[in-house]
């Protein structure tokens, strides 16, 4: 018997995270199994043949259901309901439909913005930025392999100098880097009071941020003592409330986050987003967080480690499409919630759909 746990899986991109998983199956024989526990969504579905859900309440119990199809295991989780059990485990369910309701589709977006064209050179490695634009009211998800400067140009919208300066807008910006360290000498309260005071406190805030993002149980709890995923969403909580900022810059959101918590980060991000009319620029590998999170893409092509060049934003048809035939990857949707899934590697739906230069459909 092989057992896989999600350790690794924080730190692979997408491609190599799928490489993972065909590598995981290549180890299956006529005399064992695998148990794998896994975080994102649409590599257990690609991973997988048969589902366990787990549920109940964190540090108090967890009930393991019978196996299902992986199709219906994940779709019961993602439910919240368990038809042969007769049983909710939670109140709401979770759905990926691209826009959820008339008020997203008519947000009126005020400002604009630009940026240069720009290189960045970090030793061996040379980062080359097509100049582009955005507008509040917008999340840019940023794609590509591991080693390809997403995480460079970020820090060229912070503020980094590239390698010739040239005029550029000045945004104040929020930045949630990739990694978090807990340095800070107090609790969660201590530390949200000294750093974003203001939001904090505000009634909006604690209701469309604080709560959903569950701190009520870890508020007084020492800082040093958090989880990986609980300080992911320290962090995530920290950069939306920083004041006067413009744009939010995040990067890789979901790490030590499980499969729950990322999509109400997800929803979190977007709506806070929308309703501040503020632009979030967020580098993110779970393909089915990405996917939701994203009005345009900017995708980052190129040799990891050696040079890569980052396109104009684009829309999220165009650079699914593009970023994924990179990959030769494709995706469909699944027609209950809306789901991103990963087509088995030269299944007919795969080889229909590369035929077809489709690599992502936005509906099924």
């Amino acid at each position: 018997m092989y057992t896989c746990s999600t350790s690794l899986q924080s730190y692979l991109d997408i491609k190599q995270r799928l490489k993972a998983a065909e590598v995981i199956r290549e180890l299956l024989t006529s005399n064992n199994y695998i148990i794998a526990v896994e975080h994102d969504l649409s590599v257990l579905d690609y991973l997988s043949d048969f589902v366990c859900c787990l549920y109940g309440k964190p540090s108090m119990y967890g009930v393991v259901t019978m196996p299902y199809s992986v199709r219906e295991g994940i779709n019961i989780f993602l439910d919240g309901f368990i038809p042969t059990e007769n049983l909710r485990f939670r109140e709401e369910s979770l759905s990926f439909k691209m826009v959820e309701n008339a008020e997203e589709m008519l947000v009126e977006k005020n400002r604009h913005y630009t940026y240069p064209a720009m290189t960045k050179t970090l030793g061996g490695f040379k980062l080359t930025v097509e100049p582009g634009s955005f507008t509040d009211s917008e999340i840019i998800v940023m794609l590509g392999e591991n080693g390809t400067g997403k995480t460079t140009f970020v820090r060229l919208l912070a503020g980094d100098t590239p390698d010739v300066e040239a005029d550029r807008q000045v945004m104040a910006v929020s930045l949630k880097p990739q990694t978090i360290s807990p340095k800070f000498p107090g609790t969660v309260r201590m530390l949200l009071l000294k750093m974003i005071k203001a939001a904090f406190m505000h009634p909006q805030f604690q209701s469309d941020v604080l709560k959903p993002m569950n701190l009520d149980n870890i508020i007084d709890q020492d800082v040093k003592t958090l989880s990986g995923g609980e300080l992911q969403r320290v962090a995530i909580v920290l950069a939306l409330g920083k004041p006067n900022v413009s744009v939010y810059l995040l990067d890789e959101p979901s790490s030590f986050l499980d499969s729950e918590q990322r999509i109400i980060a997800s929803k979190v991000i977007k709506r806070f987003v929308l309703h501040a009319k503020k632009t979030a620029f967020v580098i993110e590998h779970d393909f089915i967080m990405a996917t939701y999170l994203a009005d345009r893409v900017i995708v980052f092509e190129g040799q990891p480690a050696i040079s890569a060049t980052a396109t104009p934003p684009q829309s999220l048809l165009t650079g699914m499409n593009r970023f994924l035939a990179s990959l030769e990857i494709t995706f469909r949707r699944d027609p209950t919630n809306f789901r991103p899934r990963v087509n088995k590697k030269f299944s007919v739906k795969d080889r229909e759909q590369k035929a077809a230069g489709n690599y992502f459909f936005l509906e099924d």
